[in-house]
Parts: C-alpha cells; structure tokens; sequence
C-alpha cells in the first residue's frame, strides 16, 4: 500500500493501533502521542501561569514579587511529585526604576518611554539638553555630541525573516549605547523600541555601563515617540528634551533558583536539564517572557510522571533568576554543577515565548549535535516540530557548554514575541493554552528521547 505524507503521519501519530497485520507499534512514537494526549487533555500550565503573572508581575532580581515567585515555584514542584527540591542560594542585583519617568520636547509634549533597566537617575530637577540622532554607534566618532542628549534611532530591519535576527542587530543601542555616548561626552540616552510594532509601547531592557566612564540616564522611546521625535528633529535641528528618571541601586540582594528533579534509575548522576528564568522586568507581567518557559519546564516533570516513565538519568526542571539583567542565577549554577562534577548531558531552556513550536536550536561542543539529534523528526513532525537546528539554547544553559553536553532550546513561532517582549503587554492574555501545552509536550518528548537513546 503506498501511503501518503498525511496518512503515514496519523499512523505514527496512533500509539496502539498495529499496523501491518498486527506489528507492534514504534515504542518512542507510542510515548510522545502519549505524552502529547496527556498535555492537550489535562494540562494545568495556563492556569498555572495565570497564577504567577496576576499574583507576582515584575519579577525582577530583588523585587519582593520574585521572591514570592521564588516560593510559588518550590511549592508547585513539590505539588507535582518532584524526588528532590531545593533553593539553591544566590546573590542577585538589585535595581528599581523608582517614581515614572517622564521624557518631553522642551516645551512640554510628552514622548512615551521607559529607563532602560540599570540607569541612573537623571539630575535633581531633570536633564535638558539639545538633541542629536544617530543611527549607529560608529558615528559617535564623528559627530559632537558633548552635552547633548543622543538619540539611537536605528530600527529593527524588516528584512530578516527570524525577528531574533533583528533584534541582535539592533540591540547594540541599547545594551552598549548609554555607555559608548558617555566615551564622548554625552549627557544622556534614548534609543528607539526594539521592536517591529509601530504603536505607543515602549519596551525597557537591560543597559550595560563601563568600570571607567561616566554613567548616564538612559530611557527607550515607543515607536511611535521616536518618529515623533524624529520628526521633530528634522523640522527643527535645535529642539531640546527633557528627561526625569528616578532609578535607584541597591546592595546585592539573596534569591534562588528553583529545582526540582526526577532521580534517574540507572545513572543519577547524570542529569538532562529543562527550564526557563523566574524573574520578568518590573514593568512586564512576564507571561512569555519567560513565566510561559517557567510553566512549561515544570510540566516535563509532570508529563513524565502522569505517564508512568521512570528516567534512567536525573531529569532536573531549573527556574533559573536574573537572566534579564546579569546571569547570576545561571553562573551559580554553572558553578556548583562544576564543583559537584554533575555532568549534564542535555541543558534545555525555553525563552522565546510561549507560542506554536516548530523546531529545537541544539549544540555542543563539536556542532554536530542537531544532525544526532535529526534522526527523530519522523517522530516529532506529526507534532509539527519539523527541524533541529544548530544553536546554542537560552543564556541561562550556555554556561554549561564548557562542561562538555550538550545545549538546546525550543523555537516556537517569533513572529510575536518582540511586540510584547520586554513591556506591560506581557500578559496573561496573550498567551494560547493550545500553544503553551505543544511547547510543554515537546520539551518532554525531547527529554524523553534524549533519557532513553542519548545524543
């Protein structure tokens, strides 16, 4: 009988029907349509993560909220039958952006933003200075900015078919503008939205400052405001603007990651890990970013266990904290799993939003990774994950890859994700239950395969 694509994919796809005159069906695909039946029938992640983003929204490091994420996180684990839990102790950095910041022509009409996350305050009273756009870094050397106020406006290319493409190329304005500006001078920052969107949001993240050079108050414009002040500009080269930021440091301050782990049967000390990052910027409820990762990585361990699946490895679920602004959850952990002489087989975030899924990103030290790892795609294309590409998965997991396994992360659909990355539209709304539960079941697959065959 010759089959077509779509029926030789339902029948993989059926885990207890023989086929074939009574043959026995393919035990791996027999546990994903397990593993997928359960996620899309009796999952609680969107509830779940309706909890965590209505009760702890802005979960950045040193916020009381990511403490209580922090706890909300141990609980649920333990709820789901985790062997072993623990709060690994970790110092984080602690910032508040303090009373809302104001950004306005002088003359008094206001330009939407936000302080990008590590500024400083602007002077006792406000900043205002004289104005100059730019659209690159480079042209700092040429052009006098001292004093002034310079204005990032270089846009996201709408080119690249991969929005994560755009934003890299983009995001040196704002990581390393406020920095470069004050090398020659500057008084302060704006840089325009990271972000496809034309609309009035504007999208905070983290800015980074040099040991030996002045620090300058930083702030994002909305798409929007940055036309408008674009405009403004070109009318009238010797518009003024004037900022107020009310951000404030504090010492370090104590948190945790989370763990949770299923010990493995034969070698427990050997672990495949899955997780996401707690904390969301204190503007943004964190919904897909990455409360959605949060959710998902604790339903592996879920998943596994309604399944009845003993692991022969230590399946180990990681909420990680402060990726958004400095890594030290990730480096602690990168740090003890070292002194422990852990090794790590697999290391799996999700953090690219809680949309449909369609490929994993997967590497290791010899890049060879994602072509071991394509002889499951019969398997996972009934699922609509149709590549394994090669990448090196979230910020969180790349510490590891010195440790010598493997790195991975889920790629869901972006299209999306930078119109709510990084601002208040990071909610719970915006998230699919359908999307959320595929994500769930194909990290659990993936750690499944991984648990039974190895890379």
């Amino acid at each position: 009988m010759r089959l077509t694509h779509t029926l030789l994919a339902l029948l993989v796809a059926t885990p207890l029907a023989a086929q074939d005159g009574g043959a026995a069906v393919n035990p791996d695909a027999a546990m994903l349509r397990q593993l997928y039946d359960v996620e899309l029938t009796t999952s609680p992640a969107h509830e779940q993560l309706r909890e965590l983003v209505t009760k702890f929204p802005g979960r950045l490091s040193g916020s009381q909220n990511l403490k209580g994420a922090v706890q909300w996180a141990h609980a649920l684990l333990q709820s789901q039958g985790a062997d072993r839990t623990e709060l690994q102790p970790v110092m984080v950095p602690h910032w508040e952006r303090g009373a809302k910041e104001s950004v306005r022509l002088a003359g008094g009409t206001p330009l939407t933003a936000v302080a990008l996350g590590g500024s400083v305050p602007t002077p006792a009273g406000g900043l205002t200075a004289p104005v100059v756009e730019l659209q690159a870094l480079a042209e700092l050397k040429t052009t006098d900015v001292k004093g002034k106020i310079v204005f990032f406006n270089r846009p996201m290319n709408p080119v690249h078919v991969i929005p994560g493409q755009s934003y890299g190329e983009a995001g040196d304005q704002r990581t390393q503008g406020p920095a470069e500006a004050a090398k020659f001078g500057a008084a302060g920052v704006l840089v325009r939205s990271l972000t496809h969107a034309h609309d009035d949001v504007p999208h905070t993240g983290n800015t980074t400052y040099l040991p030996d050079v002045p620090r300058i108050p930083a702030a994002a414009l909305s798409t929007l405001a940055a036309d408008k002040l674009s405009a403004a500009l070109k009318a009238d080269a010797t518009r003024r603007v004037s900022m107020e930021i009310h951000s404030q440091w504090f010492d370090d301050a104590p948190s945790h990651n989370v763990i949770g782990e299923l010990r493995g049967s034969e070698h427990p000390e050997q672990v495949i890990l899955v997780g996401g990052h707690l904390d969301s910027w204190d503007i943004a409820p964190g919904a897909h970013d990455d409360g959605s990762g949060i959710v998902q990585s604790i339903e592996v361990l879920r998943l596994l266990k309604a399944a009845g699946y003993v692991p022969k490895h230590t399946i180990r679920c990681v909420c990680f904290v402060n990726e958004e602004n400095g890594l030290r959850g990730a480096t602690e952990y990168a740090r003890v799993a070292a002194e422990k002489r852990e090794v790590h087989l697999l290391a799996l975030e999700t953090d690219t939003g809680g949309f449909q899924p369609h490929s994993f990103a997967i590497g290791n030290s010899t890049d060879n990774a994602h072509r071991l790892a394509a002889r499951w795609l019969p398997l996972f294309e009934p699922y609509g994950i149709t590549s394994f590409v090669s990448g090196l998965g979230g910020s969180d997991v790349h510490p590891l890859l010195a440790q010598g396994g493997a790195i991975a992360g889920l790629l869901p659909n972006s299209q999306r994700y930078f119109d709510l990355h990084h601002t208040t539209e990071d909610s719970i709304d915006k998230v699919n239950p359908r999307e959320l539960q595929l994500g769930a079941a194909a990290l659990a697959s993936l750690v499944y395969l991984v648990d039974q065959h190895g890379l």
